[in-house]
């Protein structure tokens, strides 16, 4: 690898490294498991930064990269065993209020599993804009067009809205 790749490399990782991380968490459940991801994504860039050519940002080129090693990783999974989903407490709620704690963690959890199950697209495309990134940004990452990508976005909020409003309220019964 060149020195200039190298460089690219830092570069990126100073800049990246945080949205890599959130991006393989949202992919991946399994903590253990998505720090593999995180792994893939890195040696997957660093690899990548020796063909980068500059013609699109560096900023491009790494969302590119992780979330094509993202989707790969989502397939193989699809093409595996069918697993089953276990809700796992990873730390004791606060002394604060405890069933708004727990009920705000039930939504994310909720809303986490929803973007899990969406199709590889869908899921960078949402991933993406939940990281803040314009759709003009999400558009040069994905190959779609902009328009596109505010469709699917809204889309997307409309259909987890919709999971939320179609469901009782917990512990009412009709």
């Amino acid at each position: 690898m060149t020195q200039a790749a190298e460089a690219l490399y830092r570069q990126a990782g100073a800049q990246f490294a945080p949205a890599l991380a959130r991006l393989a968490r949202s992919v991946e459940r399994d903590p253990e498991k998505a720090r593999d991801l995180e792994q893939e994504m890195h040696c997957a860039l660093w690899i990548s930064l020796a063909r980068f050519d500059g013609r699109c940002a560096l900023k491009t080129w790494v969302y590119r990269v992780a979330h094509n090693v993202a989707a790969d990783h989502v397939s193989r999974a699809v093409r595996g065993p069918q697993r089953v989903a276990l809700d796992v407490i990873e730390t004791l709620p606060s002394a604060g209020n405890v069933e708004a704690e727990t009920a705000e963690a039930l939504v994310l959890a909720q809303v986490g599993e929803l973007i899990r199950r969406l199709p590889p697209v869908d899921m960078q495309v949402i991933v993406l804009w939940l990281e803040g990134e314009s759709a003009a940004d999400i558009a040069d990452i994905t190959g779609l067009s902009a328009g596109a990508v505010a469709t699917r976005v809204h889309r997307i909020k409309a259909l987890i809205a919709g999971h939320f409003q179609s469901e009782p309220a917990y512990g009412v019964t009709a």
